[in-house]
């Protein structure tokens, strides 16, 4: 630890943490020079194969995960692409549909 760290008062979890703020506030004026920048590319999954895979309609595809049926059928028919967020999830429903209806269920039971 510095000197000038010690004399404000830092320990040394303070001062990485005091770093990472700095950065992330250059990061968000423009400078990517100190930045770690990880992306992660998601597939737009095929929405109709993992409704068909688990063997729901749409409706009930949609109220089981929280959609609206017209956000269902606009991703099948490609009127409309999952952002982010909803491949992300559409992807752990094609891989583990066990478990995200396991937590849904346990929500609804709260």
């Amino acid at each position: 630890m510095t000197k000038a760290k010690q004399k404000r008062g830092m320990n040394e979890t303070e001062a990485s943490i005091m770093r990472g703020l700095e950065e992330a506030l250059a990061f968000a004026k423009g400078d990517r020079s100190r930045a770690k920048v990880h992306v992660i590319d998601v597939p737009v999954p095929d929405v109709r194969a993992i409704r068909t895979k688990l063997d729901l309609s749409q409706d009930k595809f949609a109220v089981m995960f929280g959609v609206s049926a017209g956000t269902v059928r606009g991703w099948e028919q490609g009127r409309r692409r999952p952002d982010g967020p909803a491949r992300v999830l559409l992807t752990v429903i094609d891989r583990e549909p066990a478990a995200v209806k396991r937590a849904l269920s346990d929500l609804a039971a709260s």
